[in-house]
């Protein structure tokens, strides 16, 4: 089978497509013919060496954490209904809190029984890819941040895979939603989904500015998907008694934030893990979200899509910040 292998750490061109051995399904396992694969930003960091103390990386690998196809073999233990199935799945080696994001951009790939979710009719498997990481802990957020009518929203990265999403499901509980993220393509985008005001983070004072457009108060809730430094100076946005939900790093890397300013002005701060735990139902949140967007309540935003062979051009444009929504390759 063609899969796209790194033999070495570096920039996008050591992503090339190989002939690698086709995979077979172990127990509890399935193997999927590829229809979609999901490129994360995630994917272009342990692509170029980073993070390797914390993600096992061996080389030579398979990149990618998410599939979306017909299953095309079940391993002992899977029931064999499976078999002809449209499907979405992390692939076997990922997983939330750990496991590895690999395996995904290829011709087939092996997923976890456990972790399969059928495709809804009139859901596309590159809708079904896309929101395979995104839909479920868009709502995980969401479910978190508990928005209530009239309150106003500072999203940041606003217009990634994740952030259109939570414009979205804000604006449709009711909420103010103020939009950041960077260049004018990304900013329209969130206007189209309904965001209230839009700020480009590009700017120095942008973080004044977001303030400014809730009335000066400040937003009840930040959703920060940007960390790093963005997320940082987000935090100083939060009303005085209002939330913080940290669990993005589009920025580079999750943001350091200034817990006691926090405490003292009765900011509650989430974390990513205080998020992610142990308590969530990831299946259910997964087939939520799917029938989210086939009932057409919830926009999926494809920005890019690339062929197998080109997904050294995926990872260029998600490191260029040229992006928007999610990217995909497809097979």
């Amino acid at each position: 089978m063609r899969a796209v292998q790194a033999s070495e750490f570096g920039g996008p061109e050591v992503l090339v497509v190989r002939e690698l051995p086709e995979p077979t399904a172990g127990p509890g396992e399935v193997v999927v013919d590829v229809a979609a694969a999901d490129v994360m930003f995630l994917d272009t960091r342990l692509r170029s060496g980073w993070g390797t103390d914390f993600f096992a990386i061996e080389l030579p690998y398979v990149p990618g954490g998410a599939i979306a196809g017909v299953v095309a073999s079940v391993g002992p233990g899977v029931d064999p209904s499976w078999v002809g199935k449209r499907v979405s799945t992390p692939t076997a080696a990922s997983g939330i809190g750990g496991g590895l994001p690999i395996g995904g951009y290829a011709e087939k790939a092996v997923a976890k029984a456990d972790t399969l979710v059928a495709l809804p009719e009139g859901l596309t498997p590159a809708q079904a890819v896309a929101l395979t990481h995104d839909g479920r802990t868009a709502l995980a957020v969401f479910d978190r941040a508990a928005v209530q009518p009239g309150e106003w929203v500072l999203i940041t990265a606003a217009a990634g895979g994740l952030g259109v999403l939570l414009i979205q499901l804000a604006r449709a509980a009711g909420a103010n939603v103020v939009a950041a993220a960077r260049g004018a393509t990304k900013l329209e985008l969130a206007e189209r989904l309904g965001a209230t005001a839009v700020v480009d983070y590009s700017a120095p004072d942008w973080a004044a500015e977001a303030r400014a457009a809730t009335g000066g108060a400040g937003a009840h809730v930040v959703l920060d998907g940007a960390g790093g430094g963005l997320g940082e100076a987000a935090l100083t946005v939060v009303a005085d008694g209002g939330r913080f939900l940290g669990y993005g790093a589009a920025a580079g890397e999750f943001a350091t934030l200034d817990r006691d300013d926090a405490a003292a002005r009765d900011v509650t701060v989430y974390g990513l893990f205080d998020i992610t735990g142990s308590d969530v139902d990831w299946q259910a949140l997964a087939r939520r979200a799917q029938d989210e967007v086939a009932a057409g309540r919830l926009e999926v935003v494809i920005g890019q899509t690339f062929p197998l062979d080109e997904a050294h051009r995926a990872h260029a444009a998600i490191e260029s910040r040229a992006a928007v929504g999610r990217t995909l390759l497809t097979v």
